[in-house]
Parts: C-alpha cells; sequence; structure tokens
C-alpha cells in the first residue's frame, strides 16, 4: 500500500485557506476515523488516525477553529489491528464540538451520514470533505484491471452522502456492501485521476498516471505479440496443411498432371515456409499469387475428383492430426 501512503502524506501537507473547507474536512476525519463515545456521562470524540503527520493537522485544525485539545495516545497493534495508530480523544467540550461539526444533530442525536451543509457546500468544501475522508479510511491501488480508490464508511448513510458529493464533483463513484463493510470506489482511471487531483494529490496523480500509462503500454505490446504468435502460428499450419495436400495429389495424379499445375505445386513443395505473394516472385517467370493459387486450387481439385472416382482417400489423407481446425 505504499501508493496509498504516497497520497495521505500529500494530503497531509495540503494548505487549505477557506475556514469552511478545513472545518469540512476535519468534520468528515472525525466522522470516518472515529466516532462518538459515552465516557463518564460525557460525549466525547474519538479519532484513529494513521500518522503522526495527521495527528499534528488533526490537532492543529481542532485548536484554531474550535478551540479545543485532542490528547493523544498511541495503541499498538493488536487483534484484529495490524500496525498500531493514534487515538486522538476530545473529553473536554466534546458535545459543544460534535454538535459544532455537526456530528450530534439539534436533539443531541447522532449523525447517520454526513452533515448536510457539507454535502451541499462548495466544491472547494466537497474537495474537502473526500480528502478527509481518504485521509481516514482511503487506500489506492496500482492501476491496472483492478484499479481502484476506496473509502471505508462508517454506514450506507456516509457512503451515499460521499457518492453525492462525488457527483457534484462530476466523479462517478459507487458504493457497494461487501460482508457487512460499507465502502465507497472509484473504478475509471480518469475519474480517480479527476478525484486525485481535486483532493489536492497533484504529485500522486501524475506519479498514477505516469503508472497507468506504463501499464496501457505493456499491455498494449503483450496484446500485439500474442496476436503475431497467433498469425505466425496460423501461417505456419497452412503452410504445413497446404504441403501436405500438394504431395498428396502429385501422388494420386502421377504423370498425368498438367505441367503448368506440376510446376506450381512444386514451387509450393520447394519454398514451404513462402507466402503466396512470395512464392509468385520465385517463379520464372513471375506470376502473381492469385495465379499460383488458382494453379494449386485446381491441382487438389484435380486430384481430389480423382481420388473419389478411384475410392481412395483425397488430398486431406496425410494432414497431421495434430493440425487446427
Amino acid at each position: 500500500m505504499a501508493l496509498t501512503a504516497d497520497v495521505k502524506n500529500e494530503l497531509t501537507g495540503v494548505v487549505v485557506s477557506k475556514t469552511a473547507a478545513r472545518a469540512a474536512e476535519l468534520a468528515t476525519i472525525l466522522r470516518f476515523a472515529g466516532g462518538l463515545h459515552l465516557i463518564s456521562g460525557r460525549i466525547a470524540i474519538e479519532s484513529e488516525l494513521d500518522t503522526p503527520e495527521l495527528v499534528k493537522r488533526v490537532r492543529k485544525d481542532l485548536a484554531e477553529l474550535y478551540g479545543v485539545r485532542g490528547d493523544v495516545s498511541l495503541v499498538s497493534a493488536s487483534g484484529v489491528r495490524r500496525n498500531s495508530y493514534y487515538l486522538v480523544r476530545v473529553l473536554d467540550g466534546g458535545e459543544t464540538l460534535a454538535r459544532q461539526t455537526g456530528l450530534l444533530d439539534a436533539r443531541r442525536r447522532p449523525i447517520r451520514g454526513l452533515p448536510n451543509r457539507l454535502t451541499t457546500g462548495s466544491a472547494e468544501e466537497l474537495a474537502a470533505v473526500w480528502r478527509g475522508a481518504f485521509l481516514a479510511q482511503g487506500s489506492l491501488t496500482d492501476p491496472g484491471r483492478s484499479a481502484a480508490l476506496e473509502i471505508v464508511c462508517p454506514g450506507n448513510e456516509s457512503a451515499m452522502a460521499l457518492v453525492g458529493a462525488a457527483a457534484r464533483l462530476h466523479v462517478s463513484a459507487k458504493a457497494r456492501e461487501v460482508r457487512g463493510v460499507h465502502r465507497v470506489v472509484i473504478r475509471d482511471g480518469e475519474s480517480i485521476a479527476s478525484m486525485l487531483s481535486l483532493m489536492g494529490a497533484k504529485q500522486s496523480v501524475a506519479k498514477w498516471e505516469e503508472m497507468r500509462q506504463r501499464r496501457e503500454v505493456r499491455a498494449t505490446a503483450n496484446r500485439l505479440v500474442n496476436f503475431d504468435d497467433a498469425n505466425l502460428r496460423r501461417s505456419a499450419q497452412a503452410a504445413v496443411a497446404a504441403c501436405s495436400r500438394v504431395e498428396r495429389a502429385l501422388e494420386i495424379i502421377g504423370d498425368e498432371v498438367p505441367e503448368h499445375l506440376r510446376y506450381a505445386g512444386e514451387l509450393r513443395l520447394n519454398f514451404r515456409d513462402a507466402s503466396l505473394d512470395e512464392l509468385g516472385h520465385h517463379a520464372d517467370p513471375p506470376m502473381t499469387k492469385d495465379a499460383i493459387a488458382g494453379r494449386i486450387r485446381r491441382l487438389l481439385a484435380m486430384a481430389d475428383k480423382k481420388a473419389s472416382d478411384l475410392g481412395i482417400p483425397g488430398t486431406d489423407a496425410n494432414l497431421p492430426p495434430d493440425l487446427d481446425d
């Protein structure tokens, strides 16, 4: 997941000047990276973050936007979590912060999706929502057949809110549920590049596009090689079949074969790997490939007719058994 880490590192360093966009990003991180908890009768907000840089960014926004302090603790890997993570907790003023960020509604009920003001905001705020979601629970796979930009969501409502935000940014995203886990996925290469750019990961876009183009060039080259191999194989098989039938035809007709047909058949046997066009150049005087093909065709037809009259196997009797149909 080196690509994911690179994108997150770049997004962590994105400078956001507008307060509304900073608030949208922070609220989304708090929503996707953790949630609300009741500690000693008080509402606390907890977020599980991957890197110290993201912790620093979240704590800075908490202090500058809402005047609250986030306590940090390092939680060692155990059980389902294979990697250590940082837990940022806001207990003092947690309920007020939850209301201000939209995690609680006016009746003190936790929201199930994202605050409406976030998903109906400006393009910059919508991009900030996606940036926050990616920083909290995003991943990006290498370009290829299974390339995807994916966000793990707290629930179906938040997934649909994220899909709606992407649609307003003119990016196609789909929500899906796999084994009870809700995700939002962008699979189209152009859409992935567009969303990365909107979130602010300019360098990662360039790197991802370069990898994608390299994969496409390699895939195209492989297809061409396979195509050429198939053509060569078919040409070789056709030459083998033609030579086998011509040999049988000359054997069936014997001395009765017309000289011009014998000459065409012997050209085919003397230059087994040559194309019809090349056979025409070998003839003396030179002939067109249609003339060569016509003579060989008449030779085979004459031999098959005589074989049928005599009740013996025709020109296809000596074809190799492993020849493709």
